[in-house]
């Protein structure tokens, strides 16, 4: 019998998507209303919003939440949150706004309406705390302090409703899955022990490392997408699903993985991101989060196990949820297929251990059933390729090595790059 993790809070999941059969009228009347235009950012928030993955909150949040997910990662209540979550407007509409005044959220973009704010408070941040607290930095040239100094200038506070989840359930149809529907599916999976696998790239050898680490543990991965906007340069949702329907269905156990997406805007807050990144998959009914080398990093500004480190610091009952701490991986020539820097090891006058024994070994590293062994084999025996790289190779027809990328999902890709020719 499946026995899944509490959703966040210890309550139920608390989705705002109104009823089906309520959507049209609710639509109807928010064209009477005040329209408050939101940022791609916030409308991936108000989606997580909706769709319950950002269960126990019920909206946008006040001041003392937003204060407390900075300073002390904890919403007035007491609630463990580590990011805030928050809608901007501009002064003068705000202004005209009332207190408890119902106003239509319209995406920025596409122009629609997407539910309603009752409007329960209007407050100015400080921008220089909310950024050395959730990004370590006031740098402008990360992108998400970049996200926080260009919005406008009053927050709005209140619970929300959704009547729209924008493009996301027909455009991902068969991969957008919300937290009551990945909790079902585990269920009829018979999965208790889910780790969850964040991703906004097609995955390669060392990520298939990684998911497959996860399954020693836990009864199934989740293979959990980005669809949010991305970086530039990034590969778009439909090919790496793509990519990853080939990689699952040619190299894991049958009844191992599962992919899914969701709505989500990357802010890069690193140690900060990975916290978030557990708590709603605990919501999606995950037990465990894969934590690889800069999670949710950009550029330098964190260590390579900074977003591993932070889990460190919860209390008890912060998060039901646990991270799998894996180190970085790659191909080692002279082990003679994929490691871990905990697990590359040189066994002697024997031969090295085939790939299943090196993952089942850097499950029981991962868990601290098993202690992990100094990295025996220098740099040159290691394949890394770069992003960058890649891109390169791809736009240059050169050969990638299949030990770096399976030879399917690399048919894929050079197909994609082929046509942005």
């Amino acid at each position: 019998m499946s026995q899944l993790v509490n959703p966040h809070g210890g309550g139920a999941l608390k989705p705002l998507l109104a009823p089906e059969s309520e959507r049209a009228a609710g639509l109807e009347r928010a064209k009477s209303l005040k329209r408050v235009p939101i940022t791609s950012r916030e409308v991936s928030d108000f989606l997580m919003l909706a769709m319950g993955a950002y269960t126990p909150l019920d909206g946008f949040m006040g001041h003392d939440d937003w204060r407390g997910a900075c300073v002390d990662m904890r919403l007035a209540d007491g609630t463990f949150w580590p990011i805030p979550i928050t809608l901007s407007c501009e002064r003068s509409l705000a202004d005209s706004i009332g207190d408890g005044e119902e106003v239509a959220l319209v995406d920025a973009d596409s122009n629609d309406v997407l539910g309603t704010l009752a409007v329960e408070e209007k407050y100015i941040i400080d921008r220089e705390l909310e950024c050395n607290s959730v990004f370590r930095t006031i740098d402008p040239g990360h992108p998400g302090v970049q996200k926080v100094v260009a919005q406008p200038e009053v927050n709005l506070a209140g619970p929300v409703v959704a009547f729209s989840e924008s493009r996301y359930p027909q455009t991902y149809e068969g991969l957008y899955y919300r937290p009551g529907e990945t909790r079902r599916l585990f269920r009829e999976k018979g999965w208790s022990r889910v780790a969850a696998f964040q991703t906004r790239n097609p995955m390669h050898r060392s990520h298939e490392f990684l998911a497959k680490i996860a399954v020693e543990v836990c009864d199934g991965v989740l293979i959990h997408q980005v669809l949010g906007a991305l970086k530039p340069g990034d590969i778009p949702a439909g090919v790496r699903v793509e990519a990853i329907d080939k990689l699952v269905e040619n190299y894991f156990a049958p009844g191992t993985a599962v992919q899914a997406g969701y709505p989500i805007e990357m802010r890069y807050a690193g140690p900060r991101e990975a916290l978030l990144h557990a708590l709603f998959r605990q919501n999606f009914g995950c037990s465990h989060l894969i934590v690889g080398r800069d999670h949710a990093g950009v550029s330098d500004y964190y260590g390579p196990f900074d977003a591993q480190d932070v889990f460190d610091e919860l209390g008890p009952g912060d998060l039901e949820i646990r991270p799998l701490k894996i180190d970085v991986t790659f191909f080692c020539h002279k082990c003679e297929g994929m490691a871990t820097g905990k697990t590359c090891y040189d066994p002697g006058d024997g031969d090295p251990p085939d790939e299943a024994a090196r993952i089942a070994f850097a499950a029981d590293v991962a868990t601290g059933a098993a202690e992990a062994r100094p990295c025996a084999h220098g740099p040159e025996t290691k394949l890394s390729i770069s992003g960058t790289r890649l891109r390169e190779m791809f736009a240059n027809h050169e050969t990638v090595p299949e030990e770096f990328s399976r030879r399917e999902v690399l048919e894929i890709l050079q197909a994609y790059y082929d046509g942005l020719a």
